[in-house]
């Protein structure tokens, strides 16, 4: 990638701070930490469930924690990357939001180490990035989430870049409403289930995670060659048909909350290839509700 552009200033490190105490869970859901595969080789990458790659469901393996006390090669290179990343998006959703009428509010994005208290509650590195929607922001720890790319082979500065658009193409949703909207739509006679509007919302996020590459590099020239393949791969590579193979389990559509491979890669390719926010509705057929 060609990042020139000026750095994000909503950058929260807290990496070496320690998580703090667990706490309950606030009023809200973190959203695009929630999938299902049980095995570490196929965890999160974009979302999925971490009780399913823990040894007892609650504590890491000793081999995580070694890797969480690693010391990043390089923070301040990390560091700046990602507010660079996150000054791209800040542009790109300003203007889609200027084009709305509306103002666009920007998220803040937490680096942490190991485990963080959010908005959403206790949260440890194993849940993956993810974003809260009790107190807009993003929240990653840079160590492990490299650690599940090189293993689920998903390696590449665009593959992290797509991580963090896909989350702030959440914040995105619940500016807009629509995470709030999907809800109700989910408690209406007729709607769908909760895996299967979870599947609409994290498809609307690759979605937007595309729209955000196009109109990014249409305006900054931001993509090299092979950014893009590494976006489409980490897409496919993280279907929930695909992880389920991977695990060794058959494949039940009805356990799906990210969506298949072929969902996936469609819907990121269809953000890229169309670059409007009028492109990116996957609620289509969805019972109409008023917010």
């Amino acid at each position: 990638m060609r990042l020139d552009g000026p750095e994000s200033g909503n950058i929260e490190d807290r990496r070496g701070q320690r998580g703090g105490p667990r706490g309950r869970r606030g009023g809200g859901i973190a959203v695009g930490g929630l999938g299902g595969v049980a095995i570490l080789l196929l965890c999160l990458f974009l979302g999925v469930d971490p009780s399913l790659i823990l040894d007892d469901g609650s504590a890491p393996s000793p081999g995580i924690q070694q890797t969480q006390r690693q010391a990043p090669a390089s923070a301040e290179a990390d560091r700046r990357f990602v507010a660079q990343v996150l000054g791209e998006t800040e542009q790109v959703w300003r203007a889609q939001f200027d084009q709305l009428g509306r103002q666009y509010r920007e998220p803040t994005l937490v680096l942490y180490s190991g485990a963080t208290q959010s908005g959403c509650g206790y949260s440890q590195a194993q849940v993956g990035p993810f974003y809260c929607p009790n107190d807009q922001k993003v929240y990653i720890d840079l160590d492990f989430m490299a650690m599940l790319q090189q293993r689920l082979g998903a390696r590449g500065d665009f593959a992290s870049a797509y991580i963090i658009a896909h989350e702030v193409g959440h914040h995105v949703q619940n500016q807009l409403g629509i995470l709030r909207l999907a809800e109700r739509i989910e408690h209406t006679p007729g709607g769908p289930d909760a895996n299967a509007m979870q599947v609409r919302i994290e498809l609307q996020a690759d979605c937007f995670a595309g729209l955000w590459a196009r109109q990014a590099h249409d305006a900054r020239r931001i993509l090299e060659d092979g950014d893009i393949e590494e976006g489409i791969g980490a897409a496919a590579a993280v279907g929930d048909d695909r992880l389920q193979q991977q695990a060794g389990q058959r494949v039940r559509p009805e356990s799906f909350t990210h969506g298949s491979s072929a969902e996936r890669v469609k819907w990121f390719r269809t953000g890229l290839e169309r670059g409007e926010m009028a492109a990116c509705n996957t609620f289509a057929g969805l019972p109409t509700v008023t917010q």
